[in-house]
């Protein structure tokens, strides 16, 4: 699976997102950009989806991201609140909504039970659901290490996410390992670092897949934030969540932050990777 999502003007705010390629400040480019890159979906915001549905829903998939963190709030603040309804989603016509819950954050339980009953009311419609299953708090981080992409914790969000029937889970692939062991908290085994996971980071990406009901809720990664070499940090972060037993992969900023052509090339390679025989399960 390959998705383009960009709800990043909200995020990340739409100057920081757009004003490195502002064609994308139309929101019509951004849909354009994943069929021309021949996505699966593609991933956005109500006014944005909502601007070009009568144009676009039925050319392809459209997955509505119903909440989201604003950037505007004087101190930021860290919540991802509802900006849409399951009705609106169904009424533009998309086949799926998606959701972020801050798994650790001190609003995790409410989110929990709005993405709960939200997902539950999608499947009535007949509409699929993606979690973004992301780490938040302060207390993952410390002795100078990040631990908000560890195996372990986020294969425990990954659970707590397949648990309210997401039917895909979208996860940010992992960088180490060992946080519940370097914060102290929770609970864990020991097993998991001496004989599920290993360094290796395809063992690590592997984790979140079982996490994941053994994958019968497919693990999408995500590209990660655009820099130099964003082609080849996209085709590697592919080949390991395709050897882990993965799905796919959901890229944004790396296509989008770009000239359409590049974002385009750069979608494709990421394709190339799943649909190569050469590529297999470790």
């Amino acid at each position: 699976m390959s998705i383009l999502p960009v709800d990043q003007g909200i995020e990340h705010t739409a100057s920081a997102s757009f004003a490195p390629n502002p064609i994308y400040f139309d929101g019509e480019n951004i849909v354009k950009l994943a069929l021309e890159g021949g996505c699966n979906a593609v991933a956005s915001t109500l006014g944005v989806l909502g601007s070009v549905a009568r144009k676009y829903a039925h050319k392809i998939p459209f997955i509505l991201k119903i909440n989201h963190n604003e950037l505007l709030t004087y101190p930021n603040k860290y919540d991802q609140i509802l900006f849409s309804g399951i009705d609106q989603a169904y009424d533009m016509g998309c086949v799926g909504v998606g959701a972020t819950i801050y798994f650790g954050s001190e609003e995790s339980s409410r989110q929990i039970v709005e993405i709960s009953e939200a997902f539950e009311f999608a499947h009535d419609r007949g509409m699929f659901t993606v979690l973004w299953c992301y780490l938040r708090n302060s207390a993952f981080k410390k002795d100078g290490v990040d631990y908000h992409t560890a195996a372990d914790l986020t294969s425990q969000a990954n659970h707590l996410g397949v648990t309210i029937k997401a039917d895909i889970i979208k996860q940010k692939q992992p960088e180490n390992n060992g946080g519940f062991k370097a914060i102290n908290f929770g609970k864990t085994h020991e097993k998991v670092y001496t004989e599920f996971t290993s360094d290796n980071p395809i063992d690590l990406t592997r984790y979140q897949v079982i996490n994941n009901y053994m994958g019968r809720i497919g693990l999408i990664n995500s590209g990660g934030g655009s820099g130099k070499k964003d082609l080849a940090e996209a085709v590697r972060t592919a080949v390991i969540n395709k050897r882990a037993g993965g799905m796919g992969l959901i890229s944004g900023r790396k296509a989008f932050q770009r000239p359409m052509k590049e974002g385009i090339e750069l979608l494709n390679a990421v394709q190339d990777v799943f649909l190569t025989k050469e590529v297999t399960i470790a």
